[in-house]
């Protein structure tokens, strides 16, 4: 329990920390949202003050904050500047389709890299292990935007298997089929997520099961007679998952930045094209809420990771 509450203790701490970094940085860019209005001649200055007025942003900067800080402890992120609606109902429309996504490549990164990447090592300089780091090295060099061009091209052009963009074919919101066709359009984003996210995995999966088929304790083991799937189990993947979850835990940030671009070449409502399309627009309100959601998830997501590293060593540092 004590361990939780430094945990909460310092997430709330960096929330805000990041709070105020990126309201300061999104308000110090050049450029605003009402830039367009001020070139347009039938729109006068006294409209542009009203306009700023009824947003808030005649006050100071540190009243802005102030104000700002108070509203989203209710969860009250403001209004958006181009849509006009609420924006925690914008941000909860499309905050679903960006977690499924994460989940899934997260998952199933986490999987196949490291059933990949102990496969290779046990096959240490063997045809196998030629052919698992050839796929980890092209993974690896892969830009996400390029490999989601030549899925649109191959699988969705030339084969007709998976739509281009979008998220339903299918407008009716309910049964089976609506959700399968969700999954459907959804199938070449997450399988590009998760074929750029195994590369870099793959091979620390391979150096850290080298490093154990090397180490005293293995030899100890081996020497012993035990099978292979008790050397598996009992030897190599207790000293393989601490350090793997720890990378999980520091990978979400790039996981979800990655669904920025993805969502926007596949045409995905998600909070990737929400912020993508706030940040052309300075809508401010947008921006910071996505910026405060994505912040929160991802640190929730690193404190979950060394909570289960202290479920997984209970020896640890309680620190």
């Amino acid at each position: 329990m004590t361990m939780l509450i430094k945990k909460l203790s310092y997430l709330f701490l960096m929330l805000i920390v990041i709070s105020i970094i990126s309201f300061l940085a999104i308000h110090a860019a050049p450029n605003s949202f009402f830039g367009a209005g001020e070139l347009n001649p039938n729109m006068t200055k006294e409209a542009i003050e009203k306009l700023k007025a009824v947003y808030g942003l005649d006050k100071s900067l540190f009243m802005q904050y102030i104000d700002w800080v108070k509203n989203i402890s209710t969860l009250n992120f403001g209004i958006s500047f181009v849509s006009g609606q609420d924006v925690s109902a914008e941000i909860l429309k499309r905050l679903p389709v960006t977690l499924i996504m994460n989940i899934t490549a997260l998952l199933v990164v986490f999987s196949v890299s490291l059933y990949l990447g102990i496969k290779a090592a046990l096959h240490y300089e063997q045809k196998t292990d030629y052919i698992i780091r050839q796929i980890a090295l092209v993974s690896f060099s892969m830009p996400s935007f390029y490999l989601a061009l030549l899925f649109i091209i191959f699988f969705s052009v030339n084969l007709d298997l998976f739509p281009i963009a979008g998220l339903h074919s299918i407008e009716k919101k309910v049964g089976l089929a609506y959700y399968t066709d969700m999954l459907w359009h959804l199938a070449l984003p997450v399988g590009v997520m998760i074929f750029v996210g195994i590369g870099s995995m793959i091979i620390y999966v391979r150096s850290l099961t080298l490093e154990i088929l090397k180490s005293d304790y293995y030899y100890f083991a081996l020497s012993r007679g035990l099978d292979k799937k008790k050397l598996l189990r009992f030897y190599i993947l207790p000293n393989l998952l601490p350090p793997i979850i720890t990378l999980l835990g520091l990978s979400l940030p790039g996981l979800i930045g990655g669904s920025v671009i993805l969502e926007s070449i596949f045409g995905i409502e998600g909070m990737g094209q929400l912020f993508f399309m706030s940040a052309l627009s300075r809508d401010y309100p947008i921006i910071m809420g996505t910026l405060m959601i994505t912040s929160f998830l991802t640190l929730l997501g690193n404190m979950f990771a060394d909570l289960i590293l202290l479920k997984l060593n209970p020896y640890m540092k309680r620190g």
